[in-house]
């Protein structure tokens, strides 16, 4: 891999709202039939919030403004429909629900002028207007190829209370309109995810029950030079977006690491998740792509997995820092002293020859002067904006069948709320408009639950077990609640549907806002007990805490001792 490709990789994901993770589940794969995809926007400057779009009857004539749901700038207009369907976040109320994640794909493409409709807006517009996911993919191809498209080259999850899917589009670029892309629908009682890199490869050209395509997808490739050889051979990433060190190492691994905890079988890819991505032949740039120069040893697009999934498995992989493997973000020494499982960006950085031993080795090893390193690129990350668990349930009406498992901020120090998507307001603490990224509120769920990550990073191994116990928990209660929730109101359902809906908007609303409140308290409490490096505890009766100053671990100590020698020797401590 040339490390020009690394950097144009590193700028695609640090892109706005371009470095997600989504992992879906069929009926066949859930511990109770759901239908689940989830999703984190993860962006450095994406403020956490809940959408809502109410259901609306539209005069004639109507016409819907268009703005880049990454920037806010204003695109265009297009036409409204008659009617629009309730959208609450990412979820509607026929249980339809989208996610994404930006791949970028080849630069040629990724421009084109006067297009209006961006990936944002194909996802919160198709939502609008679907009562099925292959609804929605008809209405987000039917939208690029009217209107253009101004994004680059993305993964949709599209689902609803029956099936799941993944839909890949990359513009055509500079002189012709709309996109190119390809479908596919997840085999019931399997699993698939999908995080920033373009993961259809070959498919099926005579099956419209599990596969829908652009007609033009392959010949158009065809027709730039980007492709030669049999239609049936055509692979959509290894054309339109190769994987490469950055795609495997940042992007790959995080599906990797939700596959191997359901999957026994997975190591046989921890190479390639690794960056080692092999070919049976080079590609020659500025040369049509052909069969022998695709990835040889990629993961499989779905898999089939040992146990089934529950909701609450959904969550905790959202949790993963590559924890268990090698890789451990805990782990090195970027951990810190307390483990911390995260690193600042940037993502790539670079080392020079200082003349010492270690480093002399090394780079006589590689030939160079520099060399480039990376972090990992973990599915917990602290720049989440917002994530979600997205669960359709078809063993119950539409309007009750639909929950969002809504949070904001880091996903490993979060907690996930449920949302019913036919709720017909936003809780006050997640609405938007309720703080911004450079504007704080007291009373907003993104700052709050901000305080309580923030902090737990400055002594991770300390703070962050308090966190999840009591994260477990809330989610473990919020599960049973639902149940109980469910039940009143397919009651209510059979007598009086729009009482039915009052109930389960009372119930998402007054739970999420309790929720921030008992999380504030909660930062309260944690920063009390933890703060100047201390470790407080209350003694009933007594002026003053318990106090601890447990220091650093041995290991760290050592450390220390390693790196200054003599330089902080209590002089005669040796005996």
């Amino acid at each position: 891999m040339s490390f020009i490709f690394l950097l144009s990789f590193v700028f695609v994901i640090n892109k706005n709202t371009d470095a997600c993770t989504n992992f879906l589940i069929t009926k066949g794969a859930s511990d109770d039939g759901s239908v689940m995809i989830s999703y984190a926007a993860d962006s450095h400057v994406l403020y956490g919030e809940l959408y809502h779009w109410p259901a609306m009857d539209w005069p004639a004539g109507s016409m819907l403004e268009v703005y880049e749901w990454d920037t806010g700038k204003f695109l265009g207009k297009i036409p409204q429909i008659a009617h629009t369907y309730n959208v609450v976040g990412n979820m509607n109320e026929f249980q339809v629900s989208v996610g994404e994640t930006t791949y970028g794909g080849l630069e040629q493409l990724a421009s084109q002028t006067g297009a209006i409709m961006d990936y944002g807006s194909l996802m919160y517009i198709a939502l609008q207007r679907s009562k099925t996911a292959r609804e929605a993919i008809q209405i987000i191809a039917g939208l690029m190829e009217k209107y253009g498209y101004y994004s680059s080259g993305e993964s949709f999850s599209i689902s609803d209370s029956n099936e799941v899917w993944i839909m890949e589009i990359i513009g055509k670029g500079e002189g012709e309109k709309g996109a190119v892309w390809v479908a596919r629908k997840i085999p019931d009682g399997y699993i698939s995810g999908h995080a920033n890199q373009a993961r259809i490869t070959t498919f099926p050209l005579n099956d419209s029950e599990n596969c829908l395509y652009a007609k033009d997808v392959i010949s158009f490739a065809k027709s730039k030079g980007l492709y030669t050889g049999e239609d049936v051979d055509f692979s959509f990433s290894d054309v339109y977006a190769p994987v490469d060190f950055g795609g495997a190492r940042f992007c790959e691994i995080r599906v990797w690491a939700m596959f191997k905890e359901v999957n026994n079988d997975m190591m046989k890819y921890f190479n390639y998740v690794k960056g080692d991505v092999t070919h049976k032949k080079e590609h020659l740039k500025n040369t049509p792509i052909t069969k022998e120069n695709y990835a040889s040893n990629r993961m499989p697009l779905w898999i089939k997995p040992d146990r089934k999934i529950s909701v609450q498995d959904m969550m905790n992989f959202m949790r993963d820092h590559l924890e268990g493997t090698e890789l451990d973000m805990s782990k090195d020494i970027g951990a810190g002293p307390y483990g911390n499982p995260y690193r600042w960006r940037p993502l790539t950085w670079e080392v020079t020859n200082d003349g010492s031993k270690e480093l002399t080795k090394l780079f006589k090893s590689q030939k160079t002067d520099t060399l480039h390193f990376c972090n990992e690129r973990a599915t917990a990350t602290q720049q989440t904006g917002f994530s979600f668990i997205a669960q359709s349930r078809s063993r119950m009406p539409n309007e009750i069948g639909g929950i969002l498992w809504f949070s904001v901020d880091d996903a490993a120090s979060t907690v996930y709320t449920p949302i019913y998507s036919s709720s017909t307001h936003i809780p006050e603490t997640f609405e938007r408009g309720n703080g911004k990224m450079m504007e704080w509120s007291d009373n907003s769920a993104f700052w709050v639950f901000n305080q309580v990550s923030n902090f737990a990073y400055t002594r991770y191994s300390v703070i962050h077990p308090e966190i999840h116990e009591k994260q477990q928990n809330l989610e473990t209660a919020f599960v049973k609640k639902v149940k109980a929730v469910d039940a009143g109101a397919i009651s209510l359902f059979e007598t009086d549907k729009n009482l039915a809906l009052e109930f389960i908007t009372d119930f998402s609303a007054s739970n999420a806002d309790a929720l921030v409140k008992g999380w504030k308290e909660f930062y309260h409490y944690l920063f009390m007990k933890y703060m100047d490096g201390n470790i407080k505890t209350e003694i009933p009766g007594q002026q003053n805490p318990h106090l601890k100053q447990p220091g650093y671990s041995k290991e760290y100590y050592q450390n220390i001792v390693k790196q200054t020698g003599t330089k902080l020797l209590v002089t005669g401590s040796a005996h």
